[in-house]
This record gives C-alpha cells, sequence and structure tokens, in this order.
C-alpha cells in the first residue's frame, strides 16, 4: 500500500469510528450532532469536484443546517476542486490549505535515558478522567467543548488505544493509537503548556514504538501538524514519505490553523 492510498482510506475509517457516514457520488458527509464542533466528524468530504456546483453546494448547506451543525467542506483533491472552491468564495465562504508530511516509522527505536520522574501508563477506567483533563486542556485538541465528547467515543471504540504520561505524579500528556488494520497510526500527541520543553513527548514516542514491537502490524505512520513536528519524529525514526494536500473551506466558526496555533 503507497502513502496516498493509506491516507485516503485512513481517514474515512479514522472518521467513520465517531460519526455516521453517506456516501455520495463527489465523496461523503459525516456527521455527529452529539459533538457538533468536532470538525472530523462532521463535514462534506470531497474526492473529486462536483459535477453540478449549485445543486451539491444546497444539498451540503441543508444538510448540516437542518441538523444544527456549521457547514465545512474538507477537500482532499485539491487542484480538481479548484473550480468549486472559487464557486464557495464566490458565496462568502473561508478557505486554507495545508501541505502535510506523512511519515513512516523504520522500526529501529531510538536512544532514550530514562527519566525516573516519567511514568506512562494505558488508559482504563482507573485513569480515564486524569487523561480527558489533560486532553481537554489543549486548546490545538479543540478544548473541552470537543474533545469531552470525542474522547469518549474514541475510548468505547476498540480501534483506539490511549496512553496518559505523568510527570512526578502530575498527568501532563498525552497520545493515541488508532488502529486500521495491519497498519497503526500515532495520534493526538500533546502536553499541556505549562510542561512543554522538557522533552516529555519523547517518552511518550518512545513507550509506543517499543509497544508496537509486540504487535502484530505492518506500518507504524503519523501525520505531524507542522515542520517542528516533523522534525521530532524524524529524531524517532519516522521518515517523510510524501506529503498530501487538503483544504477546509467553512462559513463559520475558527479555521484549522487557528485552533492548532491554540487561538
Amino acid at each position: 500500500m503507497n502513502s496516498m492510498q493509506y491516507v485516503q482510506e485512513q481517514s474515512i475509517a479514522y472518521k467513520k469510528t465517531f460519526s455516521e457516514m453517506i456516501k455520495k457520488e463527489w465523496g461523503y458527509i459525516f456527521y455527529n450532532p452529539e459533538n457538533p464542533l468536532h470538525y472530523d466528524a462532521n463535514h462534506a468530504h470531497l474526492t473529486k469536484s462536483p459535477v453540478q456546483h449549485e445543486a451539491v453546494y444546497k444539498e451540503v448547506l441543508e444538510f448540516f443546517r437542518s441538523r444544527h451543525l456549521p457547514p465545512r467542506y474538507y477537500i482532499y483533491n485539491v487542484k480538481e476542486c479548484e473550480p468549486f472552491v472559487e464557486f464557495l468564495l464566490s458565496k462568502g465562504w473561508q478557505y486554507e490549505t495545508f501541505k502535510n508530511a506523512i511519515q513512516l516509522w523504520n522500526g529501529k527505536l531510538s536512544e532514550l535515558k530514562e527519566n525516573p520522574e516519567v511514568e506512562i501508563e494505558v488508559v482504563d477506567d482507573s485513569n480515564y478522567q486524569d487523561a480527558l483533563k489533560v486532553e481537554c486542556a489543549i486548546t490545538e485538541f479543540g478544548g473541552k467543548e470537543v474533545r469531552e465528547k470525542a474522547l469518549e467515543f474514541e475510548y468505547k471504540s476498540t480501534a483506539y488505544e490511549h496512553f496518559l504520561l505523568k510527570y512526578k505524579g502530575i498527568p501532563v500528556a498525552t497520545a493515541c493509537l488508532f488502529i486500521h488494520g495491519k497498519h497503526l497510526q500515532l495520534e493526538s500527541v500533546a502536553t499541556i503548556k505549562e510542561y512543554r520543553g522538557k522533552g516529555l513527548i519523547n517518552h511518550l514516542i518512545f513507550y509506543i514504538q517499543k509497544l508496537t514491537q509486540t504487535k502484530d502490524f505492518e506500518n507504524l505512520w503519523v501525520y505531524p501538524i507542522n515542520e517542528q513536528v516533523e522534525k521530532i519524529y524524524v529524531r524517532h525514526g519516522f521518515e517523510t514519505v510524501g506529503h498530501y494536500h487538503f483544504g477546509h473551506a467553512f462559513l463559520e466558526g475558527k479555521a484549522i490553523k487557528a485552533i492548532h496555533n491554540g487561538e
């Protein structure tokens, strides 16, 4: 499986774990009224440009408006969909684009000095509230209004395994594995702001890599949100095997880049 094929298949499988999906001629509609501000759970997913711009526009707008959900599009074939994007812009929509790295672990563990002040646990019923508190405090994840419900869906699904890092006994960082067939993907790796700069994420990545060596899997993937994060994963044996282009069109709410920047 090449990297772009995996990205496309994984994206659909990932969203289906926390939202309903309707297949359309031009792509998919994902929705979850229980978590209306979760962008990944509520959007029209375009894989090709609609033939009838006005008809699709009205269909999508009505679908989300009738469910009291903010309408938005995730556009995966950016070049082909340029005419439809221009159409959306003419209607007053906002648009942002991304070029994100696709990274694949080479299977080799990097050297990492053990820190006795760091403890990592698999999230279960006994520490779920600690993990939830950490994720709700990380603004890059969308804050409490998004993560409280999103983590609930993920925790109930067998497609995820969540991890909690404690520093000096205090819960400060989380990460999770998304399981898709023989493939594993690192997701939601972050530390609360007050404890950043201590290299704690390195311990989470190392722990998960060691864990994956005991599992029956083919590949461990990650999609860093920017070049700075990409460099961190490179130090842990992740190789950049490609990039994927992605567009986000929205009529209201924050831009994804603003959320990633903690705004």
